[in-house]
């Protein structure tokens, strides 16, 4: 059930910064990158469900952890650089 919750939302990151890619307006870039942070959220949120019940390598599920938090971050930076320059910030 764990590894099926962290797949599907862990695939769905990558299609919200495809969708964004290809954003015609910066509103629709904004909202299909805030769709990914909350995917990464929980991406997150099953990682650490697996590290605290010891279940797979707890090695590399901290890489992917690890990983998470640095898309997050570049999400996070991205988004804030399109409203800053729209004065949204």
């Amino acid at each position: 059930m764990l590894g099926r919750q962290l797949l599907r939302s862990g695939t769905s990151v990558g299609a919200h910064y495809r969708e964004a890619r290809r954003s015609r307006s910066d509103a629709e870039f904004i909202s299909k990158l805030e769709g990914g942070l909350q995917e990464l959220d929980e991406t997150a949120y099953w990682l650490e469900l697996l590290i605290e019940s010891n279940t797979g390598s707890s090695e590399v599920v901290w890489e992917l952890l690890e990983e998470a938090n640095q898309l997050t971050a570049m999400f996070v930076a991205s988004v804030r650089t399109v409203k800053r320059r729209l004065g949204r910030a």
